[in-house]
C-alpha cells in the first residue's frame, strides 16, 4: 500500500481535531474556521519547506514563527497561531500520532499590551441620536445601540436574542454568551423605554411571518451581526465622530464608563460576562488613564492661570 505524505496525514488528523471540536460544542463556527486557517497554514509551510509535520522539531516551529515575522505578522497574531498550533499537537499525543509534544516548550510571543479605545460620553449621545426613531428601522437601531452601549452585550449575544428572552419589567436579558454559558444582561431605564418604543410601535412593521428574535431585518428575518456592524459604522459617520466606531467599542466604553463612576471591579465583571477577573482588569487601566488625562489637563490650566496672573498685573501697572 502506498504511503500517504506525512502533511495529508497530518490534514486527516486536522480534519477529525475540528470535528472533535465543533462537537464539544464550545466554539463557534467562526472559531473552528480561524483554527483551521491558523493550523492549515503551518501544514502548508511543512509542505513547501519539505518539513514532515508530525515530526516537526522545535528549532522548525521558530523558523516557522520567524518567517510570521519577517511578514510582517503582528505579534498578537503570532501568539494566537502559536497556541492554535500547539493546541492540535497536544491532541495528536492523545491520539497518538506522535509519541511526544513535539512543540512542548516553544515560548508564546509575548503580547503587546493596548488598552481599548473608549467614545467620551458626548459621542455616545451623538451616535444615539442619530436614528429616526419615527420609522420601525430607527426605532429598532435606536434600541440596539442603547442595549450595546447601555448593557455591554457582546454582538453574538445581541443579533441572538429571542423576544421571550427579555424581562423589561426588571430591565434585564437572559442571554447565551461565549462558551455556551448562560447569563442574565441588566440594563436601564433609556435601553428599556427605546426597546418597549420598538415592541410597541416598530417591530410589527417589519414582522412578516412568526419570527423569534427580538431585532429583524427589512425581510422580516433575524438582523446579521454584519448589518448591525454596518448600522453601527454609518451612525457614526453621520454623528461626525471620527473614530473607527464598531459594536464591541460600545461594550469597551461601557466598561470603562462604569468604572470612571466608581462601580466595582467585581460588579463590572459580572455584567460584562467574564470567566475571569483578569479580562476585566484591562479596563482599569484604561479608566486610570483617562483620569490621569483629566489631572494632567487640569494642572495645565492652573498652569496657565499662574502664568496669566503676573501677565495681567504687568499689563495694568503699563498702562
Amino acid at each position: 500500500m502506498a504511503t500517504i505524505p506525512a502533511h495529508k496525514t497530518a490534514e486527516a488528523f486536522l480534519a477529525a481535531y475540528l470535528r472533535e471540536l465543533f462537537g464539544m460544542g464550545n466554539r463557534s463556527a467562526y472559531t473552528i474556521r480561524n483554527y483551521r486557517t491558523d493550523i492549515g497554514h503551518f501544514l502548508a509551510w511543512c509542505a513547501e519547506h519539505k518539513r514532515e509535520p508530525l515530526r516537526t522539531t522545535r528549532q522548525e516551529f521558530r523558523e516557522y514563527l520567524g518567517e510570521l515575522r519577517e511578514n510582517g505578522i503582528v505579534a498578537a497574531s503570532v501568539t494566537r497561531k502559536t497556541s492554535t498550533i500547539h493546541g492540535f499537537y497536544k491532541y495528536l499525543v492523545r491520539e497518538g500520532a506522535t509519541a511526544t509534544d513535539l512543540l512542548y516548550g516553544v515560548a508564546m510571543p509575548k503580547r503587546p499590551r493596548r488598552l481599548p479605545k473608549v467614545l467620551e460620553h458626548h459621542s455616545i449621545d451623538a451616535l444615539l441620536d442619530v436614528p429616526d426613531t419615527a420609522t420601525p428601522q430607527g426605532m429598532r437601531d435606536r434600541a440596539i445601540v442603547e442595549l450595546l452601549y447601555g448593557a455591554g452585550f457582546r454582538i453574538s449575544e445581541l443579533v441572538g436574542l429571542d423576544v421571550s428572552q427579555l424581562d423589561l419589567d426588571d430591565g434585564s436579558a437572559i442571554v447565551r454568551g461565549k462558551g455556551s454559558k448562560e447569563r442574565q444582561v441588566l440594563f436601564g431605564v433609556p435601553a428599556v423605554e427605546a426597546v418597549e418604543h420598538y415592541l410597541r410601535d416598530g417591530r410589527g412593521k417589519l414582522s412578516i411571518r412568526p419570527e423569534p428574535a427580538l431585532f429583524l431585518n427589512r425581510f422580516g428575518g433575524r438582523l446579521s451581526a454584519r448589518s448591525v456592524q454596518s448600522m453601527v459604522k454609518q451612525c457614526a459617520l453621520e454623528a461626525g465622530i471620527p473614530e473607527d466606531v464598531h459594536p464591541h467599542l460600545l461594550r469597551h466604553s461601557f466598561a470603562t464608563h462604569l468604572l470612571d463612576g466608581g462601580a466595582e471591579l467585581r460588579i463590572v465583571q459580572d455584567l460584562l460576562g467574564h470567566s475571569s477577573p483578569n479580562t476585566t482588569q484591562i479596563y482599569t487601566h484604561v479608566s486610570q488613564a483617562r483620569q490621569a488625562e483629566v489631572a494632567a489637563a487640569a494642572w495645565i490650566k492652573v498652569a496657565e492661570m499662574a502664568l496669566e496672573k503676573p501677565r495681567a498685573r504687568r499689563t495694568r501697572a503699563a498702562s
